[in-house]
């Protein structure tokens, strides 16, 4: 960990570890999504929460590099946005792997209820300043 409690990447040249295969070569973004910007189904708000479902508990062994890693990391509801970070992948590759999983069944995305525009909800303001401090 550095001065500040960050663990740096571990990818050679400070890229993050999941745009590398095996024998440190770069992996684009656009190879881990097959060319694709967009999640099937629609964008994903980046506060969504995902998880894993049974069928995605059974297919966890079978599944294949960051696939694997997103399928373990939602054994418990994660937001799409920590699941990125975690994965220390761009959100919008992370939007589309979630997508290609929620499509196959084995995440299910639980959607925020619609803010209401003339009611915000400090409550939930103040856990997340909270959370962002905390980080």
């Amino acid at each position: 960990m550095n001065q500040i409690g960050i663990e740096p990447p571990l990818g050679p040249k400070g890229s993050s570890p999941a745009e590398h295969d095996g024998a440190g070569r770069r992996v684009r973004p656009y190879a881990i999504t097959s060319g694709r910007t967009r999640p099937l189904g629609g964008d994903l708000p980046v506060e969504a929460l995902v998880q894993r479902t049974a069928m995605g508990g059974r297919a966890l062994p079978t599944a294949h590099l960051e696939r694997r890693r997103i399928l373990e990391l939602t054994a418990e509801p994660l937001a799409v946005a920590e699941v990125s970070a975690l994965l220390r992948l761009h959100l919008g590759v992370t939007a589309v792997l979630l997508g290609d999983l929620v499509a196959e069944d084995l995440v299910i995305v639980y959607l925020p209820p619609a803010a209401s525009a003339s009611r915000v909800d400090l409550v939930l303001l103040e856990r997340v300043l909270q959370g962002l401090r905390s980080l």
